[in-house]
């Protein structure tokens, strides 16, 4: 399996789990409900539709990226000529690299910390919290990985513009 293939296979997984976590988020929230209803009550059901809500959130980051569904200002890009406007593109992307480096760095030592000092949800559910946090470290690290292959990708010549990359002009 080529890199190229192996990479989309790994922002298409990440969706694919936000998607998972995402239909988690209305499953809690549909049991919440229905016990309001039936009266009955599910324990933790708020805070497994808060943690799955984040999951989705941070998993699908990179999927977006690639996408190029993440929203951008072109203010600055659509006034500049094509040499300035990819040298924009490479420091944004830099930028992105750095940043995305420390949310993964960090989120995962706070995933690590929360494991070894044996944190748990202050909730009624009372969650290990490195299990939740596992999402986020896993989603920024994946990012990171999307910014890079981009930033190479763009380095190279390759990146492709996605057709939406225009601004709409809406009334």
């Amino acid at each position: 399996m080529s890199l190229r293939r192996s990479l989309d296979a790994l922002y298409g997984a990440a969706g694919w789990m936000a998607a998972a976590f995402l239909v988690g988020t209305l499953v809690m929230v549909l049991v919440g409900i229905a016990g309001r209803f039936l009266h009955f009550y599910l324990p933790g059901t708020d805070a497994y539709a808060g943690y799955c809500m984040a999951a989705a959130g941070f998993l699908a980051l990179a999927h977006t990226l690639k996408r190029g569904e993440h929203i951008r200002v072109t203010l600055i890009l659509e006034r500049l000529g094509a040499r300035s406007r990819r040298w924009m593109e490479l420091w944004a992307l830099a930028a992105g690299i750095l940043l995305a480096a420390l949310f993964a760095w960090f989120s995962a030592r706070l995933a690590w910390q929360s494991w070894t000092f044996h944190d748990i949800s202050t909730a009624n559910d009372a969650t290990p919290l490195w299990l939740p946090q596992l999402s986020m470290a896993l989603g920024t690290l994946v990012l990171l990985v999307a910014l890079v292959d981009e930033l190479v990708l763009e380095a190279k010549g390759l990146r492709r513009p996605h057709a939406h990359d225009k601004p709409a002009f809406n009334e």
